[in-house]
């Protein structure tokens, strides 16, 4: 940690050569160039793109994954809630997968996105989000890529409630709220709620590789990541 904020303080004052050389002196077993560290944080985000974001576009890559399941939005949770009261359980159940489906269908555009954003990656970003926190290169990746995502997913989720039949499942199922005595009518924006929910699911999961490749040498598969990363411990 004590090598953290030194090194910290010296990038805000140093220039890039002057970096080299700091990064150069470090116990790293052989020097780590600008390119090495530029590179190494492509590969870290490129793992994270592969080995996580792929899970999400899989059968249940959201509904049975607790750190990204979508669920109902403020609005509606009364309205799961009032089904389940009255022995509506599994219709309530097949509202919050329809959800969680187009979740998973929306996933796969967004590779080629981020992919994009990985390799516009320079030395100038990857030392900050070297020496960043445990999300400093997920946030990067957000901060570059959640517009065109958001673009991107919401026409795919809207196509996905019609090919689950999830607005036939929720016109269903508020038509049933809706008759229930002394309630109020609903109708949220549920393609806004769940392209935003999706987003943050993806998001999410890159940080769980991110955290695992900065605290545990063991989650760094490869010669460069492990030069690298060494620099931040």
């Amino acid at each position: 940690m004590k090598r953290i904020f030194a090194l910290l303080l010296l990038f805000s004052v140093t220039s890039c050569a002057e970096l080299q050389q700091v990064v150069n002196q470090l116990p790293q077993g052989g020097t780590v160039s600008e390119l090495d560290i530029a590179n190494g944080l492509r590969q870290a985000l490129d793992l994270g793109i592969d080995k996580q974001v792929s899970k999400l576009t899989q059968k249940d890559g959201f509904y049975k994954n607790e750190l990204v399941k979508i669920l109902l939005p403020e609005e509606l949770q009364k309205v799961d809630k009032a089904l389940r009261d009255i022995g509506l359980s599994n219709l309530a159940d097949e509202g919050i997968k329809a959800l969680n489906r187009a979740a998973e269908d929306a996933v796969s555009e967004a590779t080629p996105i981020f992919v994009n954003a990985v390799k516009g990656i320079t030395f100038n970003d990857a030392k900050n989000i070297l020496l960043g926190n445990d999300n400093a290169a997920t946030d990067y990746l957000e901060s570059r890529t959640k517009t065109e995502l958001y673009n991107k997913f919401n026409p795919v989720i809207k196509n996905s409630f019609d090919k689950v039949g999830a607005d036939q499942i929720w016109a269903n199922l508020i038509t049933k709220y809706n008759a229930i005595p002394f309630t109020n009518n609903v109708n949220p924006d549920l393609t806004d709620y769940v392209t935003n929910e999706a987003l943050k699911g993806v998001y999410t999961m890159i940080a769980v590789e991110e955290g695992e490749i900065r605290n545990k040498v063991s989650s760094r598969g490869t010669e460069l990541l492990k030069k690298v990363f060494a620099l931040q411990d």
